[in-house]
């Protein structure tokens, strides 16, 4: 199915699981879906079963949304418990939108489903919301631990069932454009890895760039990726800059969002540092994932200036993530959508495209964790391993069997709405307003810089040795803040470059 028939049968008020290969555009699918959706004055609650994915699409997670959090069943009288804001929320819903499906248990799938028709007094499916389920059974499944309750894929739930949703299964490609590692890819979903796809990648290992390219590498452990990122930034030469998060909202909100925003708290650079773009930028100049290199500060705001693998040069401005509630905004960060890239894990690469890739599968614990891995990737040229394990070559064999029966579903589906392709050429897609974030927090720094003068700057070597002499003659941070006319935050972060994690307690 192409994407334009998806977005038809979705927008036409059908209950849809969105589903297809790493690459084809599901995500896509679902942010123009979403925007239609509320230029139409629906309530759309975007939802997704993690924090990471959540923050892709500007919503929260389903466990949060439903306010069954992590409990494994729901216990008596449950809805009755439950906040006005949140039972409100549920009840004002037209479309409940869950991306990340593969991650999310069976039974909390008929849990949400329980809430839903409690809150709505409706016996109908959710409570007679439209539903719109989103991902790749063959990407990463849900986790079973020795603590809680033991599930299955959500195919397996009661609701699934009951609501027998109309399967919108993606076929198109837009991520790679090598047909080997399509072959590949395509091969590890049917569990037919052959000699001939082995030994491809195989041919990959230890394979290093024709030039300098400074290359992202993917890793199956999180200690692995901040070692490195670290240690290269380390060996560069110059001073850094810092970038501080600014936030809004409820303490414990703005601490969920942070889990899920890949920009970290406090952005380091250097020139020359190798990173990330952690958003899609509005007018297409980088994607989530774009690969790229400092180059300079711009005068003023100092900004960090990026070129892109792709040939641009963008001055990066800071962005906004949000954690919405229905149409709520609960929190707000924002942050220059930057992170060091010399290393990141498979799990928050999940979603991405990279230019180009280094990847560690020698630790992989998981099925679906290779299959996540090289799809990253546009082609096996761009593609250097590290090495690889056997559990790096495995999918689930539940997936397997589902594949099967959601691919013969969508084929009659297909069919069954195949008068809504004469909508696809009729309908207009607004053109996106250009964004004023940019000069908004231009505005931010210059008011910020009437409380801290030197907000936002470099060290200067005046002012760092002025910073050390005075901190080791007994100053606190508080009077180094007013002196140098930097925020405390600031303050804290170069005290501890110069003097260690602990010289502030």
């Amino acid at each position: 199915m192409n994407q334009g028939l998806a977005l038809e049968i979705m927008l036409s008020g059908e209950s849809v699981l969105l589903t297809g290969p790493a690459g084809a555009g599901k995500t896509f699918v679902l942010n123009q879906f979403i925007r239609l959706s509320k230029s139409e004055g629906k309530h759309v609650s975007v939802t997704a079963t993690t924090g990471l994915a959540a923050t892709h699409l500007g919503g929260t997670t389903i466990h949060s949304w439903s306010g069954i959090g992590i409990n494994d069943s729901l216990e008596p009288g449950f809805v009755e418990h439950m906040s006005k804001g949140r039972i409100e929320i549920i009840a004002k819903t037209d479309t409940l939108i869950i991306d990340e499906v593969s991650m999310l248990h069976d039974y909390r799938l008929d849990m949400v489903d329980e809430v839903c028709r409690a809150v709505r007094k409706c016996d109908e499916p959710f409570g007679g919301i439209q539903v719109i389920m989103s991902g790749d059974f063959f990407q990463l499944p849900p986790i079973n631990r020795g603590d809680s309750r033991a599930g299955g894929f959500i195919v397996n739930s009661n609701v699934w069932q009951e609501l027998d949703p109309t399967i919108c299964y993606l076929e198109e490609q837009h991520r790679q454009d090598d047909e080997v590692l399509l072959d590949i890819l395509n091969a590890l979903r049917a569990g037919e890895l052959r000699r001939n796809h082995a030994e491809s990648l195989l041919a990959r290992v230890d394979v290093q760039p024709d030039t300098d390219e400074l290359l992202t590498e993917l890793h199956t452990v999180n200690v692995d990726v901040d070692h490195l990122n670290e240690a290269k930034l380390e060996l560069l030469e110059g001073d850094e800059v810092f970038y501080i998060q600014s936030t809004k909202g409820g303490k414990n909100y703005i601490e969920n969002l942070q889990r899920s925003v890949l920009a970290p708290a406090t952005l380091r650079l250097k020139k020359g540092a190798l990173v990330m773009a952690v958003k899609n930028s509005l007018d297409k100049k980088y994607v989530n994932g774009s690969l790229g290199q400092v180059m300079d500060f711009e005068a003023g705001t100092e900004y960090p200036v990026v070129e892109f693998k792709n040939g641009k040069v963008v001055t990066m401005s800071p962005d906004t993530w949000e954690l919405r509630d229905g149409e709520k905004k609960r929190a707000s960060i924002t942050q220059i959508p930057l992170r060091l890239a010399w290393a990141i894990t498979v799990h928050k690469s999940q979603g991405m495209t990279l230019d180009a890739a280094r990847i560690d599968l020698r630790k992989a614990f998981v099925e679906g964790m290779g299959y996540v891995a090289l799809s990253r990737v546009k082609n096996l040229n761009s593609l250097y391993l590290s090495g690889i394990n056997q559990m790096a070559l495995r999918v689930s064999e539940d997936a397997q069997t589902i594949d099967v029966l959601l691919r013969d579903k969508a084929a009659r589906d297909k069919k069954r709405f195949a008068h809504l392709e004469e909508n696809i050429k009729k309908r207009k897609t607004e053109v996106p307003k250009k964004s004023k974030k940019a000069s908004g927090w231009a505005e931010k720094i210059a008011k910020m810089r009437e409380t801290y003068p030197s907000a936002y700057k470099p060290w200067e070597l005046a002012q760092d040795s002025l910073l050390k002499e005075k901190f080791q003659n007994g100053a606190t941070v508080k009077e180094l803040s007013k002196l140098l006319g930097r925020h405390e935050g600031s303050i804290v972060m170069r005290l501890q470059k110069h003097f260690g994690e602990d010289a502030i307690q």
